[in-house]
């Protein structure tokens, strides 16, 4: 029986002339409108748009919370199940003849390149700092923090963050681009991934939208990642020169202020556009080399100066773990607790008093001798019993308020992200089978990752558990804790050197991300033409600049913290995207299936693609 041919007729209207020649207008000027909207509200009324992101951002957790977590499980799912079945995992990416358009080696090392990037630098060390003082199994109250019984747990989380749902988001974006641009030879763009169920109506204003969301969740994602970036490059900054005027001195540890992340802001991102003007030829290409060698030497410095046999025992105890818990780590999601709820979870001796109890009871940063000492009045003068009893009620409020402020950010993050990582996975993945590019795309790199998070984060607890560093880790700010760690580990000239390598990979890590990003977001909008004029290029680094800054401000002008701002409109800009990503995976499997059904009649082409 013969199967009706794919739709593969994508029009995306370019300009033929003028400032946009070659770009679609309509996705240009509305992505430009967002972003300059969002930048023109954060610099006349930072406070409130610091307010308002905030309470959208809590809003969205609340509602969506559990649908974030489960549909990042459906990936991972969706992925394995596509791999594992004949007829869809050994489907070739590209007409038959094509080949493969890079060497395995060169396929593997860009895909390290994507992988170990600004976040790495940032929290390998932080994260499993973080995850071993608060997870759930700490929050349960079933271990202490920062003990050696919470070590498991610890990386167990710090595994579920960095590894194989995390690829996954990325890889779900990168292979729905990649299958219909080698086997059908439609454009590189988001609105292909979803005409398998739309056809048509992607050539008009729908398929404007989807790639609008695209641009929107992609600098967003980027925009994040930078400001983490900037943070971390002002702290290693501090530690070379020890200027007071970057830092805010006024905590309990110096952290990055205002004014030296908006200038370490303008030095990147001056830098980024550059090296997106001077071609990837010559601005990447070089960069992604220097990156890879000052990576290698930060990572053999911890081999050998570090704790590497804690390391390598915590790493393969901890993927043990991770494995046997993949699937309650993938489904298992928390909702809000209500008043009500938790009022009737207390004892009738607690009940009356469930407003002061309410509040420290539910905090998921908290600790039962928090809740205890923050009360007053009759609440304070309940009894032990009934105050434990209390606590425990508010743990499906300290799970959900936990699993919100983390695991749901980094999945916002990652999705967010996917954009500029999936793109970057599908232009070099032209040959590969379907199952080759899951696989290579979601499990290799995880455990390259796992390797980063054992082998710094293992060294950095390693220490704190000794006794050496006597709470200094603990107690830096999260982009500082690296440096912290390498002052604990090693002395003199050589933790000078390596401190100022530290800072000139962090630079260079920086300006390869946005540079990449400033590329995919342009590539979008000229309908997957990756050929981008300067101008272009200059403008989104502009835009990129101002969004960043902008919204540091406001975050700063809300509280302590100047990532809040962005965070808040990352996990904002995020859900719209997230929505089309579950099309995606409908689409794919749709496609497939016909693709299949073509094959077996005889339909499906078999002519090289020119």
């Amino acid at each position: 029986m013969s199967v009706k041919p794919p739709f593969t007729d994508l029009e995306i209207n370019r300009s033929t002339q003028g400032f946009y020649e070659g770009h679609s207008l309509e996705i240009a000027l509305l992505s430009k409108a967002i972003m300059i909207g969002l930048v023109i509200w954060a610099l006349v009324s930072p406070a409130n748009a610091n307010g308002v992101l905030g309470s959208l951002n809590w809003q969205i957790l609340e509602g969506f919370n559990s649908f974030y977590i489960i549909i990042v499980g459906f990936f991972a799912f969706f992925l394995f199940v596509v791999a594992a079945l004949p007829q869809t995992g050994k489907r070739v990416m590209g007409r038959p003849g094509a080949g493969k358009e890079f060497s395995n080696f060169s396929w593997f090392s860009m895909m390290f390149g994507a992988g170990l990037g600004v976040g790495l630098m940032v929290f390998a060390t932080a994260e499993p700092l973080g995850l071993w003082g608060s997870n759930p199994i700490v929050v349960a109250g079933d271990v202490a923090p920062n003990s050696q019984e919470a070590l498991q747990s610890a990386y167990r989380y710090t595994f579920a963050h960095y590894g194989f749902h995390a690829w996954a988001i990325y890889v779900v974006t990168g292979l729905s681009l990649a299958y219909y641009a080698y086997t059908r030879d439609m454009p590189l763009t988001i609105r292909t991934a979803l005409t398998p169920l739309f056809g048509g109506l992607m050539n008009g204003i729908l398929g404007h939208i989807v790639d609008v969301l695209g641009v929107v969740a992609t600098i967003l994602g980027v925009s994040v990642t930078i400001g983490f970036g900037i943070s971390q490059f002002i702290d290693g900054m501090y530690a070379i020169t020890g200027m007071e005027w970057m830092m805010n001195m006024t905590g309990d540890a110096p952290t990055p202020g205002t004014v030296g992340l908006i200038a370490g802001l303008i030095v990147i991102m001056s830098l980024s556009i550059i090296s997106a003007v001077s071609g990837v030829g010559r601005g990447v290409k070089y960069l992604s080399n220097l990156n890879l060698v000052l990576s290698l030497i930060l990572l053999f410095t911890f081999v050998l100066f570090g704790s590497f046999l804690f390391a390598m025992t915590t790493y393969a105890t901890a993927l043990v773990d991770y494995i046997l818990n993949f699937v309650s780590l993938s489904f298992g999601a928390y909702g809000p607790q209500s008043p009500d709820q938790f009022t009737a979870a207390l004892s009738a001796e607690a009940a009356p008093f469930a407003d002061a109890l309410r509040a420290g009871a539910t905090n998921a940063w908290g600790s039962f001798d928090g809740f205890r000492s923050g009360l007053e009045g009759e609440a304070a003068n309940l009894s032990e019993d009934a105050l434990k009893a209390a606590y425990a009620a508010g743990e499906p409020g300290r799970q959900f308020g936990w699993q919100a402020g983390w695991t749901t950010f980094y999945w916002a993050w990652w999705i967010a992200f996917s954009p500029f990582v999936g793109l970057f996975l599908a232009r070099i993945s032209r040959g590969r089978t379907v199952r080759e590019f899951i696989i290579g795309c979601v499990v290799a790199p995880a455990l390259v990752c796992f390797a980063w998070m054992t082998i710094l984060g293992g060294t950095a607890i390693d220490l704190e558990l000794t006794g050496g560093a006597e709470g200094a880790i603990i107690g830096a700010s999260n982009t500082a804790k690296l440096f912290v760690t390498l002052g604990e580990m090693i002395s003199g000239g050589f933790l000078s050197a390596i401190t100022i390598m530290c800072v000139v990979l962090i630079m260079t890590f920086l300006v390869t991300s946005a540079d990449s990003g400033i590329l995919v977001m342009n590539t979008i909008m000229s309908g997957g033409d990756q050929e981008v004029g300067n101008k272009h290029k200059i403008v989104w680094g502009v835009i990129l600049t101002a969004v960043i800054g902008t919204l540091l401000v406001a975050g700063k002008s809300g509280g302590a913290d100047p990532m809040e701002a962005l965070r808040n409109a990352m996990i904002i800009g995020a859900l719209p995207f997230t929505m089309v990503m579950g099309l995606m995976c409908i689409a794919l499997a749709k496609a497939m299936y016909r693709d299949g059904l073509r094959s077996k009649s005889g339909d499906l082409a078999t002519e090289p693609a020119e």
